[in-house]
């Protein structure tokens, strides 16, 4: 996992994915899987789903 850089939409989040979330808002952005919507994300595979990624996001608590 990368370090987190603090609180950010009221989770402790790295920028990385602090800036991911913030786009996927305000862009209103639509992803979608192409396996089971069950990837898993980390530091290494985060990239690779981004339906996946947005999923975690909220399953952590992230919230505008």
């Amino acid at each position: 996992q990368d370090k987190s850089s603090g609180y950010h939409y009221g989770v402790s989040a790295c920028e990385g994915c602090k800036g991911f979330f913030r786009r996927s808002i305000q862009k209103n952005m639509v992803y979608t899987c192409h396996r089971d919507k069950n990837c898993i994300i980390n530091k290494v595979t985060r990239n690779r789903c981004q339906y996946c990624r947005l999923q975690k996001c909220f399953e952590v608590g992230m919230s505008k």
